[in-house]
């Protein structure tokens, strides 16, 4: 959407440890990154770090930017540029004008918004969404999507969901949040609990009944692919389960938003163990009392990380109907599909793309 634009936004990765600051143009970094300490503890000193950094980023710049555009953690008053209490951010507390407070100082346009917003914007109109499109028209198929659900799997359970090009925040800036839903396995707990980081170890030290607390993710997958010693059913169980877990929350999600997923962050490297358990917990039935049985969702889906699932995706069933006494015929798209896919981009990639297009589709509104 914005490939050949000029104008240049300057972003930040806002870590716990470090700011990374850079500046894209047309999807393209066009500077060096600065890293600096966050000074998450000392609010002036993060303050000051913030206004250095992209000063440094600014002053790379042949023209000047024309907004800043970043993702921070919540919670948050992202419309009004407030940062809330954070945990990893001890200086914040009571609500910090960080948006107001850069927009003063550098007298452009700042927008925030949450990590799992901005991944899903940037895989919409950057990223997997334009992609999949693309390979439809190749394939001769009719068929363009326009919605998006972005899952990102990590530390927490992040997502997004855009909507015909438009970034659904919501009233209160909680549009698309899947991370509070109910846990299919422990209803009184949020799925988070069993999608994270914290819920691989878990899971696998429950299962290997074996002490995990050194383990990472990546090691439970390395045991998973029999290159390191320990239970590799039980680690492959663990992901497995985390998959059935975001199956059930995407279900409750696509019977709303109705469009292509996809999905990033850290744990999606484990995305062979992962989507198996999501399509499973998907052709899991609901059924009625009256002994009724329907599919969990209106839309056939397909694993687009397989050769299989993707050729059976692109392939056309859509026809065509005639008009009642007439002999005009009309498209009939009687085959109703989306696909699951994983982020090529990468998260950060994606959230900085995402950022970078929502400062301009904000300024072009």
């Amino acid at each position: 959407m914005y490939t050949h634009d000029k104008r240049t936004v300057m972003t930040l990765d806002a870590g716990g440890t470090n700011f990374v600051f850079s500046a894209l143009q047309s999807y393209h970094e066009i500077v060096t990154p600065i890293s600096l300490s966050a000074a998450s503890d000392d609010l002036e000193r993060c303050l000051a770090t913030l206004i250095e950094g992209f000063t440094k980023i600014k002053e790379q710049l042949e023209t000047p930017p024309v907004a800043i555009s970043f993702a921070f953690p919540g919670p948050a008053d992202y419309e009004h540029g407030i940062i809330g209490d954070l945990p990893n951010f001890p200086a914040f507390r009571g609500g910090i004008a960080i948006g107001p407070f850069l927009k003063e100082h550098f007298n452009i346009p700042v927008f925030i918004n949450n990590d799992g917003n901005l991944f899903a914007y940037g895989e919409a109109l950057a990223g997997k969404l334009p992609e999949i499109n693309a390979r439809l028209a190749a394939s001769g198929s009719t068929r363009s999507y326009k919605n998006l659900l972005g899952l990102t799997l990590g530390t927490g359970f992040g997502a997004g969901v855009v909507i015909n090009n438009h970034l659904l925040t919501g009233d209160n800036g909680c549009g698309g949040d899947v991370w509070i839903m109910r846990n299919k396995k422990y209803p009184e707990m949020i799925a988070e609990e069993s999608v994270s980081i914290r819920a691989v170890k878990r899971v696998y030290q429950e299962l290997s009944k074996t002490d995990s607390t050194n383990k990472t993710p990546k090691d439970i997958f390395e045991i998973a692919e029999g290159k390191m010693l320990g239970d590799k059913q039980a680690a492959r169980e663990s992901f497995h389960e985390l998959g059935e877990m975001v199956g059930h929350a995407m279900v409750n999600a696509l019977n709303i938003v109705d469009g292509l997923v996809v999905i990033g962050g850290g744990v999606a490297g484990a995305s062979k163990y992962i989507l198996p358990g999501v399509m499973d917990e998907i052709k899991r039935p609901a059924n009625t009392f009256a002994g009724a049985s329907f599919p969990s969702l209106q839309m056939e889906v397909f694993n687009l990380e397989e050769e299989e699932g993707m050729t059976a995706f692109l392939e056309e069933k859509d026809t065509t109907v005639l008009v009642p006494h007439s002999e005009q015929s009309v498209p009939y798209v009687n085959h109703k599909k989306i696909g699951i896919a994983i982020s090529t981009l990468g998260t950060n990639e994606a959230v900085a793309l995402g950022a970078y297009s929502f400062a301009l589709a904000q300024l072009d509104q």
